[in-house]
């Protein structure tokens, strides 16, 4: 399994082996003591919880057809943001799951702000 860093900061191999293997795992992320990891496919990205600027959860529709007509499936993702930019856009199990990571970064990246930025919340309005 390969690290791969969000941030420019590379670290000992050894030690994100280990915390990542220790984590608490909710999905395909995996919440160490001092990183945040997700897995997309073969490969596992790590960003430091100093470098997460802000995080939130995005829930996208998705429609679908139905054998009894039409509707939309809810799709929950964790998004991390460093001062400039989105890092990364994660899709989580559930509802639940996106709840419960909400609470453990609150703990884990206390300095990071939890919600959206305001420019987004602006252009749904209107």
């Amino acid at each position: 399994m390969k690290f791969y860093p969000l941030t420019e900061n590379q670290w000992e191999m050894e030690r994100l082996r280990e915390e990542y293997k220790a984590g608490r795992r909710i999905g395909k992320i995996s919440l160490g003591e001092t990183f945040f990891f997700f897995r997309s496919a073969r490969r596992v990205f790590y960003i430091p919880y100093t470098d997460i600027h802000r995080y939130f959860r995005r829930v996208l529709l998705v429609p679908a057809k139905l054998c009894c007509g039409r509707g939309d499936f809810e799709v929950e993702h964790f998004v991390i943001c460093d001062a400039q930019k989105e890092l990364a856009q994660i899709q989580l199990p559930g509802n639940r799951a996106g709840k419960v990571l909400m609470e453990c970064m609150a703990t884990l990246a206390p300095d990071a702000i939890p919600g959206r930025p305001a420019k987004d919340l602006d252009e749904g309005e209107g």
